[in-house]
């Protein structure tokens, strides 16, 4: 007679056991990946060895491969985190034209209370650009994302007469990007002098100021706005708001 498993003798259900199996393996993937994270945002890709990451996660090299089949995989799953960035979340929900402004002001913020995150991106969108990093294409791919994402909401100011139909959307998006990534790594370096948010809703205020149309209409009309750079300068949905959050 062939010996039956415990299961069959028993005429119990294994769906409970492979779910409990599958739900131990997921918990202990993030807690790989949450070890990953803090390692790659301290000491690098390059710098960082499955040794180290598998050693802090109690494991061997051989059980953290048998989670992540390679020091690259591993990777791929510690970029996948970057989705919750509420930036790319937002899809055809995100608000339009210069209130979109105003979500990247928010989005700054809340940056300002996850370092490990900022770190990491900075760390690895930096290293991204040496040759053969398993990173590039992913930070081209994530910059191209957040321009278009960025240039669209332009062009929705433009369309909803927040700002000048002659605007260049592209220059301006990549003025834009350029200012949220350089601050962060301000503030990494001194978090205590750098209110990210503040800055971020001010440059964007100054950048847009002189591209809005007048509040007369049509280019060549009277503007009834004070003085350059003053708050009555501020493009719509770009007030002063709460700035408050870097470290």
């Amino acid at each position: 007679m062939t010996p039956r498993s415990t299961n069959e003798a028993t005429g119990g259900d294994p769906a409970p056991a492979t779910a409990a199996r599958r739900a131990a393996g997921a918990q202990r993937r993030e807690e790989i990946l949450r070890i990953a994270v803090e390692t790659f945002a301290t000491r690098g890709y390059h710098n960082a060895s499955l040794a180290e990451i598998a050693e802090r996660a109690g494991l061997t090299q051989a059980g953290l491969l048998h989670h992540f089949r390679s020091k690259t995989a591993l990777l791929s799953g510690v970029l996948e985190l970057r989705d919750t960035s509420e930036i790319e979340q937002l899809g055809p929900e995100r608000p339009r034209g210069t209130a979109f402004l105003d979500h990247l002001v928010e989005t700054v913020r809340l940056n300002s209370t996850r370092e490990g995150i900022v770190r990491l991106y900075a760390v690895l969108s930096a290293e991204s650009v040496t040759e053969g990093h398993p990173a590039q294409q992913f930070f081209r791919d994530r910059y191209d994302g957040l321009r278009a994402l960025v240039a669209e909401a332009l062009r929705e100011a433009c369309e909803l007469g927040e700002a000048d139909a002659g605007l260049d959307v592209e220059g301006v998006a990549s003025a834009v990007v350029a200012v949220m990534d350089g601050l962060q790594v301000q503030w990494l370096l001194a978090p205590r002098s750098v209110d990210m948010a503040a800055v971020t809703r001010r440059v964007l205020s100054a950048l847009l100021a002189d591209l809005r149309l007048p509040a007369g209409g049509p280019a060549g009309a009277t503007s009834s706005a004070g003085p350059a750079g003053t708050a009555s300068d501020e493009p719509a949905g770009i007030g002063p708001g709460d700035t408050s959050g870097a470290g």
